[in-house]
């Protein structure tokens, strides 16, 4: 039988309700992507909650603040990538490294918009662990393998994602795809190109780093 919550007043199952509050969840998470990504630091809750299609009360019975739904945003990206890392780390071919680097450009580029907002927040610790020892090992199988120079370090891993994040943030005018090429023309250097030994110090790093800071 149907809850009332008065005489003749039937109330939405429950399991409407639980559908109507993903959906608004989902829908403010998608227009905090567009704002944030048109106004920076200067978006407000108010926009947001125009964008979405709800009361702005709705914004903030989910999240407390901005900071919280940035906060939730950043969570969201350290996700994907760490599911990321977990397929990258199935692979037994030794290209599991170049699967990872692809889905770092991937991250970089989906929120490029408003990746000063991210850099800004604390990521999750034991997220960012899970990825940099992704990175390690996926770099210490790529050299086992072959499918890059045997004098590349985890470092160097690191570095070319970075420079990827620099291209997709400080170079929009190139085209969304360009991080693309840039990778697919670092990585086949790194295949290919024996460097000189890095020094000590970069390889004690390179065993413990595993991604971009």
């Amino acid at each position: 039988m149907s809850a009332r919550s008065a005489p003749g007043t039937l109330q939405p199952p429950a399991r409407a309700l639980r559908r109507d509050a993903v959906r608004n969840h989902e829908r403010i998470l998608d227009a905090a992507r567009e704002v944030f990504g048109e106004a920076g630091a200067a978006a407000t809750m108010e926009e947001i909650a125009v964008r979405a299609g709800v009361g702005v009360g709705t914004v903030y019975r989910r999240f407390t603040s901005k900071d919280a739904l940035t906060d939730e945003l950043l969570r969201l990206a350290m996700d994907d990538l760490t599911t990321a890392a977990e397929q990258a780390l199935a692979r037994t071919d030794g290209f599991g490294l170049h699967q990872l680097l692809r889905a770092f450009g991937r991250s970089f580029a989906e929120h490029a918009r408003y990746a000063t907002l991210l850099l800004e927040r604390e990521p999750d610790a034991a997220a960012t662990g899970r990825i940099r020892a992704a990175a390690a090992e996926l770099t210490a199988r790529a050299v086992a393998a072959g499918t890059v120079a045997a004098s590349i370090t985890t470092d160097d891993t690191l570095a070319l994602a970075s420079a990827m994040r620099g291209l997709v943030q400080t170079h929009g005018d190139l085209g969304p795809d360009a991080w693309q090429r840039f990778l697919d023309i670092h990585l086949a250097g790194l295949s290919h190109a024996e460097l000189a030994p890095p020094p000590a110090s970069a390889t004690a790093r390179g065993s413990t780093s595993g991604q971009p800071e």
